[in-house]
């Protein structure tokens, strides 16, 4: 066999040639690139100029300018790639419009003001839980004198005048404003409005209600379809649990015997899907995932008492998530604080203030955070797999599915495509002289060198075992068909740490 193929053996005539050629030399597997995938609704001013084609957006203004600022598209983009810089960094953040479909309704909110301002104060429009956004403040300032119309002109500019607020302001009638979401659709109905005296007496008051509510659902499949080849680890999904059936099946589960969806041999390019709840109830939130104890697909991000809207929850969840697993698979995003999510002012977060019921919701297939410092921290991050009688449930942690099984998936599939794939197979003792061949002797010693490398990255646990467990050959009916069969233990997690200290007195001294 020629050693370099740079100038053809069948040339006689004088010539030098050169060739260069793609190689692999890493002794260590990379980590199974993160790629998020960014459902959700553009603006109305927006959707005569967009497409339901996905997009790769690198910054919440590009988001802004395609999708519309404040839409629950820009809302979630602005967490991961916020204004400041930072966020998700180089990670590929990849948008999925759903289009309006025609018909649908955006929730409308009205504030009523009555009253005259006995003294010069400074008011705040509350909108989801924040007094201001990307810098512009939702402050206004009453003179003296002012009447309950003038006031409301003054919030009106507060919150037009901020590029990224989700709604626009609107004088209704002499004393009252409409605040529509700059969207339509269900989800618009997450919008609420308020404002704030600050605590300041002044003669006037307001009172905020529903005029109008949303209407219309989203249909995800057509983004789903688009998935294609591509490996999205992770959806946000801002529909919340209307989503989960369709997210359940396209994704489908890692059964032994019949794999389904993105599991499926053939593809294995799963994901898990991120929702967020603002529910504080324990019983409500474990009603939704005990209905999907055998599912593996979606996983809960908790902010309970939050004002913010719930796909502000995912996005947080997802930052901080792809973040750990792009970087350091083996570790988890337990003792993290959500950045950027608007938290309940007087800090009571519900039924996951208790330890005893964080436990009972993980127990059914539920995240949970406690509010520590003034943040959200997680706790706990799952997805709603506990099916009865399965002690530890095999696909609880999404640790474990993306960071060590996906992680191990990815590593082997380079291994192989370098290889194996569209190689001959030839017999352990044949020697060969030509290149592109696989014995499964060797193909053993490569595996039995993978399994030393995912330990020594804290994937994986006795890299042994792996290696005791490999078998590899060609079929028995087809020759063309190499196989291969090892089994690995995942790394543990320290996530309960159990001390006893024995402590007694002291006598006879």
């Amino acid at each position: 066999m020629a050693i370099s193929s740079a100038v053809g053996q069948e040339r006689i005539s004088r010539i030098v040639g050169y060739k260069l050629t793609k190689g692999f030399f890493q002794e260590s597997s990379p980590n199974l690139p993160q790629r998020i995938a960014v459902f959700g609704e553009a603006n109305v001013a927006n959707q005569a100029s967009i497409d339901d084609t996905p997009r790769e957006i690198t910054s919440a203004a590009e988001a802004g300018d395609l999708y519309g600022y404040g839409s629950p598209i820009h809302s979630q983009m602005r967490i991961l790639r916020p204004p400041s810089g930072g966020g998700i960094g180089g990670i590929p953040t990849i948008v999925y419009p759903q289009l309006d479909t025609g018909g649908e309704i955006a929730a409308v909110l009205q504030v009523t003001s009555t009253g005259t301002a006995t003294k010069t104060v400074t008011h705040t429009v509350v909108i989801n839980g924040r007094r201001g956004i990307d810098s512009a403040l939702y402050d206004f300032v009453v003179p003296e004198g002012s009447t309950d119309s003038a006031a409301l002109s003054l919030a009106i500019d507060a919150v037009n005048n901020a590029l990224s607020t989700p709604v626009i302001a609107v004088s209704s009638g002499p004393t009252t404003t409409d605040f529509t979401a700059k969207w339509v659709g269900v989800t618009s109905n997450e919008v609420t409005v308020e404002i704030d005296t600050n605590g300041e007496p002044s003669g006037m008051t307001y009172v905020s209600a529903v005029l109008t509510a949303g209407a219309g659902d989203k249909d995800i499949q057509n983004s789903l379809d688009q998935f294609g080849s591509d490996w999205n680890t992770i959806v946000l999904n801002p529909y919340g649990e209307a989503k989960h059936a369709v997210l359940n099946t396209f994704n489908g589960i890692p059964d032994p015997d019949l794999p389904t969806g993105r599991y499926t041999g053939i593809v294995f390019k799963p994901f898990i899907a991120l929702w967020g709840s603002i529910e504080q109830d324990k019983d409500t939130l474990a009603a939704i995932t005990d209905a999907q104890k055998t599912e593996v697909t979606n996983v809960l991000c908790p902010a309970p008492n939050s004002a913010g809207f719930t796909w502000e929850a995912a996005a947080n969840g997802g930052l901080l998530f792809a973040r750990i697993m792009q970087d350091t698979p083996h570790l988890d995003i337990n003792g993290k604080a959500y950045p950027d999510m608007p938290v309940p002012v007087d800090g009571l977060i519900g039924d996951m203030a208790d330890y005893e019921n964080r436990d009972f919701l993980v127990k059914k297939g539920s995240s949970t955070v406690d509010f520590i410092a003034g943040k959200y921290v997680v706790q706990d991050f799952v997805t709603t797999y506990h099916p009865d009688g399965e002690t530890p449930p095999q696909f609880r942690y999404a640790r474990n599915l993306i960071g060590i099984d996906f992680n191990v998936r990815y590593g082997y599939l380079l291994l192989e495509a370098i290889n194996v794939v569209d190689h001959a197979i030839v017999e352990d003792l044949q020697p060969v002289s030509v290149g592109n061949t696989i014995k499964p002797k060797q193909w053993i010693q490569i595996l039995n060198n993978y399994s030393d490398d995912l330990a020594s990255r804290g994937l994986i646990v006795d890299s042994d075992f792996m290696k005791d467990s490999l078998d590899v050959g060609t079929s028995e009916t087809n020759p063309d068909r190499f196989e291969s069969f090892f089994s690995y233990k995942r790394s543990p997690y320290a996530r309960v740490i159990s001390t006893t200290a024995q402590a007694g007195f002291a006598f006879g001294l």
